[in-house]
């Protein structure tokens, strides 16, 4: 069932927004965004440059795997400047709830950049709450057990090279429902390298991540590898930002970095048992 959930997901995104009679796109305008996770992927709010992404970060697939549902409670860890946050939010708007987890703005230009991408589209971005999360001073991300999930893309490596992940993984745990999920992706090293060298280039083993979790009290639930990018050695210049789309080198073998594509990842379901 699981599998041709993907499937079924897969096939609709694939042949983009569907058209009207008039030849219109029926995703166009942010209420038709709302509702489901096809319906946000396929939205027409969505730039191009952030869709471009969508092969290497397989959203819907990804998303689904966690189990997402519209009607859930949903933290999202270090949201950046909104990649997942257009996804995730017209998918719960009306009938979940959106927390994203971010500096103070009034501090920090990561959490300032946030709050000006909740501004561009207030229509969907409205009922996005934000909690100031900044370890080791402010480590709470909401009340004990009210969340039903919580997701992280890319984020584990800062954790580790700032000496925090195990607090945030142990307040994420905190935060989740009895039985909640937590979807974790992150750019995944060799196994057996050392986390605390290979977490500077942006690379974490993943048999690491999976003991932060457990060590949390987290229980793995599935492994997926729609993340995964074998023509990825985990070995560049500039670690991960070598590769699209930072593109660190710029013009410097940018053919070769383009085609090896984003980085190989990890994909991981937790449960927090029940």
């Amino acid at each position: 069932m699981k599998n041709a959930r993907l499937l079924i997901l897969a096939l609709a995104l694939g042949c983009g927004g569907a058209e009207t009679a008039d030849g219109g796109d029926d995703t166009a305008g942010a209420e038709s965004a709302t509702g489901s996770l096809e319906a946000a992927v396929a939205g027409s709010h969505r730039s191009d440059e952030n869709r471009a992404r969508d092969p290497y970060r397989h959203p819907a697939e990804t998303l689904a795997f966690f189990g997402l549902e519209p009607g859930m409670t949903v933290v999202e860890m270090s949201p950046g400047g909104g990649w997942y946050t257009e996804i995730l939010a017209p998918t719960v708007k009306g009938q979940g709830q959106l927390i994203a987890a971010i500096p103070d703005p009034a501090e920090s230009e990561y959490g300032e950049r946030f709050m000006t991408f909740l501004q561009s589209e207030p229509e969907l971005y409205s009922d996005v709450e934000t909690v100031i999360f900044g370890p080791p001073e402010r480590v709470s991300l909401g009340a004990d057990g009210s969340a039903d999930m919580v997701v992280t893309f890319r984020s584990t490596h800062g954790w580790i090279n700032r000496g925090q992940a195990e607090s945030v993984y142990a307040a994420m745990f905190r935060v989740l429902k009895p039985g909640g999920v937590l979807g974790v992706v992150q750019h995944r090293a060799d196994e057996g390298a050392d986390p605390a060298v290979t977490a500077e280039n942006g690379y974490v083993p993943e048999a690491y991540v999976i003991g932060l979790a457990e060590a949390a009290g987290f229980v793995l639930e599935e492994k997926s590898e729609i993340n995964a990018n074998s023509a990825d050695d985990h070995d560049h210049p500039e670690g991960v930002w070598t590769l699209p789309p930072s593109l660190r080198l710029g013009d410097e073998g940018r053919a070769e970095y383009e085609a090896i594509g984003e980085s190989d990842r990890m994909t991981l379901r937790f449960r927090k048992p029940s």
